[in-house]
């Protein structure tokens, strides 16, 4: 399963307090505009979203298809009342017994679905997911930012994980019209008697298009969408944005 082996390397490899408090201003004041009370994050990864949510007293499901990343998520947060975890695909079914007031998928983990398909599928889970009148908020790595066939190295981290002393090293490319991310894992600790570990992964993901994300979008019952190109509030621009961020409103 992605990712379910590389569950520490994510947790990490990201810097959760500066993202947290970069995002968070965003999603306040969208929530408070369209009175979100409930919300499903639905490739939750190991919570911390969902969890940030959840402490602004609102009433939150955590979704990943890694049960490697929930069980995470079980341990550092809990289940408390408000606050529930489930393994479960993001283009499979969401039935919570009433509706959503808002869905997010963010993270760029719309963009690692096998195929266009899939993206369809999810985006229609989520707007199905929520009432009338609520929000499904998706946000990717704009790939058409990217020079082609330059990595761009994003981040190199030093950390201590149940495997030992790594070095993680993350990077991402296009290639054409493919992006892909990759991932260089090293083992610092190795005894003198054996060479390091190392492991690589270069995971591909999709260049999703604004157009096409509205499309679908309104082809599956919203009736407002609006692009940012990051959490600012900032338009998007293809060539310029380093994100994609979907806003439809059912």
């Amino acid at each position: 399963m992605l990712f379910d082996d590389l569950t520490d390397v994510y947790e990490a490899m990201i810097d959760w307090p500066k993202r947290l408090a970069n995002e968070e201003p965003f999603y306040r004041n969208l929530f408070a505009r369209y009175d979100v009370k409930s919300v499903v994050d639905v490739a939750c990864g190991t919570g911390r979203h969902a969890a940030m949510f959840h402490s602004w007293g609102l009433r939150v499901e955590g979704a990943d298809l890694s049960a490697a990343m929930i069980a995470r998520a079980r341990t550092a947060f809990g289940e408390p009342r408000g606050l529930r975890w489930t393994i479960r695909g993001f283009d499979q079914p969401i039935d919570a017994g009433e509706p959503f007031d808002a869905a997010v998928c963010v993270g760029n983990s719309l963009a690692l679905a096998p195929d266009a398909a899939t993206v369809e599928r999810a985006i229609g889970q989520m707007l199905a997911a929520v009432r009338r009148g609520g929000l499904v908020v998706v946000q990717v790595l704009n790939l058409w930012h990217l020079p082609d066939g330059l990595v761009s190295w994003q981040k190199c981290r030093r950390a201590a994980l149940s495997q030992g002393d790594v070095l993680i090293v993350k990077g991402v490319h296009r290639c054409g019209c493919r992006g892909f991310v990759d991932l260089v894992v090293t083992r610092l600790d190795a005894s003198t008697e054996r060479c390091p570990v190392m492991q690589t992964d270069s995971i591909e993901f999709l260049g999703l298009e604004s157009a096409e994300l509205e499309a679908t979008a309104r082809h599956a019952g919203a009736a407002n969408v609006a692009f940012f190109g990051g959490y600012r509030d900032q338009p998007y621009g293809r060539l310029a944005s380093v994100d994609l961020v979907m806003v439809a409103e059912k």
